[in-house]
């Protein structure tokens, strides 16, 4: 994994300085220690970055950005291609000179002249993100991977196109105008992120999952979806056709754990030190158990607990793994005062907000892996959207089938409307009612159920923390618009369009489905690649580790989205098929305990004098004091979570992450 950016200037007269490139390049040495690279094109009206985290073909040649035999085609890439060896056979048997011994980025640049960047996309097994100048046709090429798993920013300014890894190499432009997208910061507060294309600083996008774009020196920008996460991929009808139900499920259990299997072997692809975060639940144990039967030398395992908050610990499950597997196993504990002095890094780390307290014990054991001289990591990431692995997920599904279907058939709209009116004065008096005031008010307007499995405010509460006469007004470059990366709904104030937009997509592509694929779709193209992923990218490379997630390999999930949703739950038992196919592979009792998840104990920290220093801090921002929240409801959820009638945490915890980066990153 690496650190790449670029600028190419739609202006003639305008060139790209050497400078400039290598500001932004440095901006983000921590994805890059190994080394710098640079490139100009001879009329300098284009610029490449780049910075190297060695982990395949640890030769100088191997260093970016790289161009083909004749320098018409250069690339700056970030990320892996776990099928380069078997593609660079095929392209050297097409008649390519290779300069390398076995680097994945030369095969890129090959592919690409080879079969165009459709066709490269389309046979690539991996996760990345690269940009391609493409001298010939004068134009640039922008790509991200399936999932989602490498990040990839872009934006317009001063008559250039800047491109980067992350957002503070772009906003390190010089003059650059940071600003707050107010309508990003409306749909962080529902979704704990920002979505696609949408970056909380205005002017600065993000190049969806699954999507590359192109644009030429005259600046016509176009976008494409390439891949999408829906159902009809993955396992041929003809398979199933006929088998019984236990035939069936048997079919599934076989597909899950062989592809499991790959997928975990592609990503031992490495010229470094590689190991595995251990939590001891099923994911990462799992990881652990395929990677010791592939090893011949003990695995190095990591794993992170609390000092203070010993009750959330998975300590003694994660030492039962790694006793079983025999790993060189790891382990860090943390408490209120690390946790206090690195909340000034995790605003740098993330660029914009990732309401996500994970981040914290995540820094810690990546930092503990990076100390401990290991470059590469696996992680259990995507296996609960997957599998249905939230308990969340479960009463979601419960009262999808047990209510919301009979209240949308029988209830009048009359009713509809009453007990919806009802509902809402009831959550103005007690907010903390709001999210059952906001289920039956999307069961009464024909708005969704499930939004996210990371919704944070509710809409009956967000109404109330937001001025309501306060109005938006967000600058959207109409290049946005115009290639169709963004609908135009997404500039209005209702969380609900990015919803709708997302089934709109999922129904033309699949049809009518189960309730269950609709929501996992949904983590696919929202949760999973703008907060979960990138987390674990912003976290994991601040410390110049490499993070790779076996369970997102698009095979496996293309051949689980096939999987109806009466098989991933039978007997209502969360992740079903899931725990059948690693049975054998891990001990049941690791299996079949209760799911405890990853997280920290943000809710007893905020009880103590760090909740009030927080609320301090939240309230006195300066994006505070531009009227767009209703601050005595702000007090309100602070000081109701101190008293312990209700919990509150996750409220205050996302309100900081905004109103502390709006203060570091557009006010400092």
């Amino acid at each position: 994994m690496c650190g790449i950016s670029g600028i190419i200037s739609l202006n003639p007269q305008a060139l790209v300085q050497n400078n400039t490139i290598i500001a932004m390049r440095d901006a983000m040495i921590h994805r890059g220690p190994d080394g710098g690279g640079l490139w100009l094109s001879d009329d300098r009206r284009v610029g490449f970055g780049h910075r190297r985290l060695s982990i395949i073909d640890l030769d100088d040649r191997a260093n970016q950005p790289m161009a083909n035999e004749d320098g018409q085609v250069m690339i700056t890439f970030n990320g892996e291609i776990y099928n380069h060896r078997s593609l660079r056979q095929i392209l050297v048997k097409a008649g390519h000179d290779f300069k390398t011994d076995h680097s994945d980025t030369e095969v890129l640049v090959h592919g690409y002249e080879e079969w165009g960047i459709e066709g490269l996309l389309e046979r690539l097994s991996g996760d990345f993100a690269f940009a391609i100048w493409d001298n010939h046709a004068k134009k640039l090429v922008l790509a991200r991977d399936r999932i989602g798993v490498k990040p990839l920013a872009f934006a317009w300014f001063d008559d250039r196109f800047l491109f980067a890894s992350e957002i503070k190499a772009i906003v390190k432009y010089p003059n650059f105008k940071r600003a707050i997208c107010p309508h990003a910061a409306y749909h962080y507060l529902s979704f704990m992120t920002t979505p696609a294309p949408m970056t909380m600083f205005e002017g600065v996008y993000k190049l969806p999952a699954g999507t590359y774009a192109e644009i030429d020196l005259g600046g016509n920008f176009t976008a494409k979806r390439y891949w999408d996460a829906v159902p009809g991929q993955g396992i041929d009808p003809s398979e199933t056709k006929g088998l019984s139900a236990e035939a069936r499920e048997e079919f599934y259990i076989n597909g899950i754990r062989s592809r499991l299997e790959s997928a975990v072997e592609k990503r031992m692809m490495s010229d470094v030190p590689f190991g595995v975060f251990l939590s001891g639940g099923v994911d990462s144990s799992t990881n652990v158990a395929l990677m010791s039967r592939l090893m011949d030398r003990p695995v190095d395992s990591f794993t992170v607990g609390f000092k203070d908050y010993k009750h959330l610990n998975e300590l003694d499950y994660a030492q039962s793994i790694a006793t079983k597997f025999k790993t060189n196993h790891h382990e860090i504990l943390i408490d209120e005062a690390d946790m206090k002095g690195y909340l000034q890094n995790l605003i740098h780390s993330q660029d914009e907000p990732i309401a996500d307290w994970v981040c914290i014990p995540l820094y810690f054991v990546s930092k503990l892996a990076h100390d401990s001289g290991v470059t590469v990591i696996q992680v259990g990431e995507g296996s609960d959207e997957q599998f249905s692995g939230y308990g969340s997920y479960m009463k979601y599904l419960e009262l999808y089938h047990k209510y919301w279907q009979p209240y949308r058939k029988y209830m009048p709209q009359f009713g509809k409307e009453v007990v919806s009116y009802l509902a809402q004065v009831a959550a103005k008096v007690k907010p903390q009612h709001s999210i059952y005031a906001d289920i039956i008010e999307r069961a009464s307007h024909d708005r969704d159920l499930f939004w996210s499995g990371a919704t944070v405010f509710w809409d009956s509460m967000k109404n109330q923390v937001l001025n309501q006469s306060k109005s938006y007004r967000s600058n959207i470059r109409p290049e946005i618009i115009d290639s169709g990366l963004m609908p135009v709904s997404y500039l209005q104030t209702n969380s609900h369009n990015i919803i709708a937009g997302l089934k709109s997509d999922f129904k033309s592509a699949a049809g009518d489905t189960d309730f269950l694929t609709q929501m996992i779709y949904n983590e696919f193209k929202l949760r999973l690649p703008e907060l979960l992923l990138m987390r674990v990218d912003k976290i994991s490379m601040s410390e110049s580790l490499e993070a790779r997630v076996p369970f997102l390999d698009h095979d496996l999930v293309q051949f689980t989205m096939d999987i109806p949703e009466q098989y991933k739950i039978k007997n209502n038992v969360p992740k079903y098929l899931l725990k059948k196919a690693v049975e054998g592979i891990i001990p049941d009792d690791i299996i079949y305990r209760k799911k405890m998840g990853f997280g920290a104990p943000m809710g007893d920290w905020l009880k103590t004098d760090f909740g009030h220093w927080m609320q301090d801090s939240v309230l006195n921002s300066k994006l505070m004091k531009q009227d767009f929240f209703n601050k005595n409801l702000v007090e309100y959820l602070f000081e109701t979570h101190r008293s312990g009638k209700y919990d509150t945490s996750v409220y205050c915890w996302t309100l900081f992450n905004l109103t502390s980066w709006y203060d570091y990153w557009i006010e400092s």
